[in-house]
């Protein structure tokens, strides 16, 4: 079978990413978009990502104030780092032990903690759900656990919203 049904949001995000990259809305670029998706699908595999199919749109809005505060803040405190005088911050490589086995939720995480400014995922256990983190301005344990600490809360922000029944009960 060339193409499944559950495949299908893929090939059409594959072939609206292809339009983008020509810059160009033609049925030439339509026909090779899906041709050149087809073929990456079946040369790439990639594993389904299992959904919990549930969604809570409370502890989603709260993820997303959250997520949204978190940037505005570490946004003014990475630009005082660049413009303050004195020494360059001390950053460290912390290791983060999440408590999911979903590979969404640990995306969404790892996704989460680098678009905040002020830290990046530097590598990813995914067997072991470890994300390993650079992180900026941590010159004492204090800020190392605050990273920690923020990494978890962001995982039981996701869980809530999106994960299974029985990562939410976990959390209890």
């Amino acid at each position: 079978m060339l193409l499944r049904w559950h495949e299908l949001p893929l090939l059409i995000g594959l072939v609206l990413t292809w339009m983008a990259l020509w810059h160009e809305v033609s049925w030439m670029s339509l026909v090779s978009g899906v041709l050149i998706s087809i073929l990456a699908m079946r040369l790439f595999y990639l594993p389904p990502v299992e959904l919990a199919g549930r969604f809570n749109s409370w502890w989603a809005l709260r993820y997303l104030v959250y997520f949204l505060w978190h940037l505005a803040v570490a946004s003014v405190q990475v630009a005082w780092l660049a413009v303050r005088p004195g020494p360059p911050p001390r950053t460290a490589i912390i290791a983060v032990r999440l408590r999911t086995r979903s590979d969404f939720i640990l995306t969404m995480v790892a996704l989460t903690v680098s678009l905040i400014p002020g830290s990046l995922v530097a590598e990813v256990d995914r067997f072991g759900s470890i994300l390993y983190l650079h992180v900026l301005n941590t010159p004492t344990q204090k800020e190392i656990t605050r990273a920690r600490r923020q990494s978890s809360r962001i995982e039981q922000l996701l869980i809530r919203a999106v994960g299974s029944r029985a990562e939410v009960e976990a959390l209890r």
